[in-house]
Parts: structure tokens; C-alpha cells; sequence
């Protein structure tokens, strides 16, 4: 059996103001650096086996916060990417929907198999996604090297993982919540991924008292 601790990068500009990043490379802003922090230290007594990171930025310095402290190399999986937006790369989630009412349309229809206009990057349908980031985690997994692996992906990544943990297709609303910085354990058992605990962010907590003591000042 190997455990999986399957996190979200800390969050960037663009996570705040929800702008769709895709396969974009933003990198973490101040809070996301500290969130970066705070997982770093929440880790460090845990033993883990290798540490590996989807290779755009904002992944890779969250994932830098839990190895460097170890004094271990960031393993780079471009599979544990996101998901590519295609057009609606660079956009704010409100203004798609006027600019692309058809493809807004069938992203909210949670059409599997929809393909939004083409940006600097050609978009992913979300089989197409899926099927990459499910087989990026098995790949890494299915080597038998590991008992326990962190993975430092993207929310997208982190549905995807939810999804196939409870034989859940895409067709059905999104009812659970995936934050930025989140610690969410999985098993593999050499067939299949089984989720132990979802959304873990206690170890953000004292982030945000100290921002609710500087208010107070």
C-alpha cells in the first residue's frame, strides 16, 4: 500500500482575483509563499520517499517548501499539470462567459468531451485531462518504490484524483471544496486510488490569525 499526499500549490494574484491559469506559469504571490511555509513545517515530521511536483511555477515552489527542508530534489512530472483552458487562459471566470457564452455553456454542462477555443495553448477536453492526470499519479505510484509521496499538483488535478477515488464521473456537480495549499491523503493498492482524507488546511490556521492580529493593531 502507498500513501499519497496529493497537495494544491498556494495560492497566486490569480487564484484571488479568479483568473483562470491553466497551463499559464504564475507564479505564488506573498500569501501562497507563506502558505508554502506553513505546509513545509506541517510536513516535517512526516517520512516521505520522494517528493514530486507538476513543473509549472506556482506548483514547484510550493513543492521547493516541502523538500528543501529535507534536503531532497523536487521530482518534476509535467502529467500532474493542469488542465489547459485553451482561450479562456488569462480570463476572469466572469468575463468568459461573455466572451465565449457557447464554451462557458459547455464547461457548466460538465461536457466531457468539450473543447474550448484555442489560446497560446490548445485547450484539453477533461477526458484528455483526466486521463493524463490519473495517469501521472499511477505511473508515478505503480513502480513500488514508495510508501509514502507527496505530489504537488493543481486543483484540477486534485478533482480529478477525488473523482476516481469514489467512482465518480464528471457529469455530476462538484460538491466538494479544494483549497490552495491543502494536504489530501490518498492510498494505491496497486489497482486502484482510495481516498483516507480530504481538504486537510490546519496548518494554514495560524496564518490566518496572525493576519487577523496585524488588522487588529
Amino acid at each position: 500500500m502507498t500513501e499519497i499526499l496529493l497537495i494544491r500549490h498556494g495560492e497566486t494574484a490569480w487564484n484571488a482575483i479568479k483568473r483562470l491559469q491553466g497551463h499559464l506559469d504564475i507564479p505564488l504571490n506573498m500569501e501562497g509563499q507563506r502558505q508554502a511555509v506553513a505546509l513545509g513545517r506541517a510536513l516535517a515530521g512526516e517520512q516521505l520517499d520522494a517528493v514530486f511536483s507538476s513543473d509549472l511555477l506556482r506548483a514547484r515552489q510550493t513543492a521547493e517548501a516541502i523538500a528543501a527542508p529535507r534536503g531532497v530534489s523536487v521530482q518534476i512530472e509535467p502529467g500532474l499539470r493542469e488542465r489547459c483552458y485553451g482561450a479562456f487562459e488569462g480570463m476572469l471566470y466572469a468575463d468568459i462567459s461573455e466572451r465565449y457564452p457557447d464554451a462557458f455553456a459547455a464547461w457548466k454542462a460538465r461536457d466531457i468531451d468539450a473543447r474550448f477555443p484555442r489560446g497560446v495553448h490548445v485547450a484539453e477536453t477533461m477526458r484528455e485531462f483526466s486521463t493524463r492526470a490519473i495517469a501521472a499519479i499511477t505511473r508515478i505510484v505503480s513502480a513500488g518504490k514508495y510508501r509514502r509521496v507527496a505530489l504537488v499538483s493543481h486543483g484540477g488535478v486534485l478533482e480529478c484524483a477525488y473523482r476516481a477515488a469514489h467512482g465518480m464521473d464528471f457529469a455530476q456537480e462538484r460538491t466538494f471544496d479544494i483549497f490552495n495549499a491543502s494536504v489530501n491523503r490518498f492510498t494505491w493498492d496497486g489497482i486502484s486510488l482510495g481516498l483516507a482524507h480530504w481538504g486537510d488546511v490546519t496548518h494554514l490556521e495560524p496564518l490566518e490569525l496572525t493576519a487577523l492580529d496585524e488588522l487588529a493593531r
